[in-house]
């Protein structure tokens, strides 16, 4: 794709592949920048035998060279960033100069996990599947305008003022559903003892990529999560606590909207999600345990067994509406090898009506969705060798056509593989 300032966005509910998609694509690009979510991401690298998980840090880091940056709609774990950040050095990976913070981004605290953690407890049957990770919680407080900046930290007496009424707000809460209380002296000097490190980092992202962008330089904006698991857009309330779509890579880093010019949905060749909520084309066992098995299908975070599907058009119709998909990159076409047929849900049957274009947001609706499937025939052979369309075999090929016919969105990449150069560009 040639678009000057591209957004990556997940079309499906997340875990489609992003960390890949932007891995190759940073060689193309002089600044990635991440826009939201926290360390409920998992973005998953392989490069050559090497394994990398990335949970805050831009896949782009990867690429010697590359600036790297975390933008205001981002809520960062300190101590998580900074294990990620030791590890990568552990690794080889030089950092240096290479990546920035916004002062505006808010910071995850050790108590807004404590906080997500009970709450998710005491929903009982009526959980949501939340990471406890503290991102929602860390949202809240970012939306009731008691947040904790990155910026603070530039103010030492402010900052430790700020964190210690977080955690006292955080205590009263803890106490009234019987959940263990935190000292607060103990979680301000923690956060302060860390600042020295991350307060070098602080750049004004929206302002960096601005002018990158009037140089003619090309920039990468990477989400988090996936389309259906948007604060609006999403399967509410089964979604995550921020703006996952296209829409917040302007907001999320400091830009306009006009300054994108492509994006780029990624989607598995299948569908998947991990926690709860609706997935209208979940296989059952054991054809689903088959997919998930050759698929890897357990998160890059928590390690939980992603729920899996057949690839649902209707799902992607809509994020490529609520997206403005240019492109689509199709993942993991290769787990689909050594099945005899394959299925793709191109409508909704409820209670008699269909439903092809519109995406339900009742989901008392989506709980009584019988998928309408298209049933094509599989390829029965490998496709991780293939480096073009024409060395796919022929029903991977229709498969990939229909596909693309049936979401209106052309195709730009198709992986077969986990490795770097095991993706197709069309």
């Amino acid at each position: 794709m040639n678009a000057r300032c591209l957004v990556v966005v997940g079309a499906q509910w997340g875990d489609e592949g992003k960390g890949k998609i932007v891995d190759v694509l940073a060689s193309e690009v002089s600044i990635i920048a991440r826009y939201q979510g926290g360390a409920n991401a998992g973005h998953t690298v392989h490069v050559g035998g090497d394994e990398f998980i990335l949970h805050q840090i831009p896949s782009g880091i990867l690429h010697a060279g590359k600036r790297c940056l975390l933008g205001n709609g981002v809520v960062l774990d300190l101590e998580q960033f900074f294990d990620e950040l030791d590890g990568l050095a552990a690794r080889g990976i030089e950092i240096d100069a290479r990546l920035g913070v916004s002062g505006r981004a808010h910071l995850l605290l050790e108590y807004h996990k404590k906080l997500d953690q009970m709450s998710e407890a005491l929903r009982g049957a009526g959980r949501i599947g939340t990471t406890g990770r503290g991102i929602g919680p860390a949202y809240e407080d970012k939306v009731a305008r008691v947040g904790v900046r990155v910026a603070d930290l530039l103010n030492p007496a402010r900052a430790r003022d700020l964190i210690a009424a977080g955690v006292e707000r955080a205590n009263d809460r803890l106490r009234e559903g019987g959940g263990e209380t935190l000292d607060p002296q103990r979680v301000v000097d923690s956060v302060i003892g860390m600042s020295d490190r991350l307060v070098p980092l602080i750049a004004e992202t929206g302002k960096e990529i601005t002018q990158a962008l009037a140089a003619g330089k090309r920039v990468l904006l990477e989400g988090a999560q996936g389309s259906l698991l948007d604060l609006d857009h999403g399967t509410y309330p089964f979604v995550t606590s921020s703006t996952t779509t296209a829409a917040g890579g302007a907001t999320g880093v400091g830009i306009g909207p006009t300054a994108i010019d492509g994006v780029l949905g990624v989607v598995k060749a299948y569908t998947t999600r991990v926690g709860s909520g609706p997935l209208p084309t979940e296989i059952p066992p054991p054809l689903g345990d088959r997919l998930r098995e050759l698929g890897g299908e357990f998160g890059a975070t928590t390690g939980r067994p992603r729920r899996c599907g057949w690839f649902d058009a209707v799902v992607v119709r809509y994020a490529a509406r609520v997206n403005g998909l240019t492109g689509l990159a199709v993942t993991k076409l290769d787990v689909l090898d050594s099945f005899d047929e394959i299925r793709i849900a191109v409508g909704y049957d409820i209670q008699g009506q269909r439903f092809d274009s519109v995406f339900p947001y009742d989901l008392s609706l989506l709980d009584k969705a019988q998928p309408v499937y298209e049933t094509l025939p599989g390829w029965k052979s490998s496709t991780s060798h293939a480096r073009s369309l024409a060395d796919l075999p022929q029903n991977a090929r229709a498969y990939l056509d229909r596909l693309q016919e049936i979401t209106n969105v052309p195709i730009a990449f198709v992986s077969v593989g986990t490795r770097r150069d095991q993706i197709i560009h069309v």
